[in-house]
């Protein structure tokens, strides 16, 4: 996990490596929302299970995909495949993986 990108209680950083309990799919976060901060109209129609509104939530590049997903925090655990994550936003956002995950590509302020 990336420690020091971790804030607002949740449990991963930025540039952490996940994979998702319900669907299996692995990816790499890449923002992070202390509570969920989507329309109540997208909650209803995607967020089956209902996980807490009040809890972080994700924006995940799924490995191998176009898209990306918003994904609760309990759907979520740390994973430890070394393979690297394929997406087209990985360059962009990344400068590369480390040892506890991608490192976020320095902006200039």
């Amino acid at each position: 996990m990336v420690k020091t990108l971790v804030q607002n209680g949740a449990r991963f950083g930025i540039g952490t490596v996940v994979r998702h309990t319900l669907f299996g799919y692995r990816g790499v976060i890449f923002d992070v929302d202390p509570v969920f901060s989507s329309s109540d109209e997208w909650y209803d129609a995607i967020a089956r299970t209902r996980p807490p509104k009040d809890r972080p939530w994700y924006h995940v590049m799924p490995d191998g995909q176009q898209h990306t997903t918003y994904v609760a925090e309990r759907n979520l655990e740390p994973d430890t495949d070394p393979a690297p994550i394929k997406h087209p936003l990985i360059d962009k956002l990344f400068q590369g993986k480390g040892e506890d995950g991608y490192k976020p590509v320095r902006r200039a302020n």
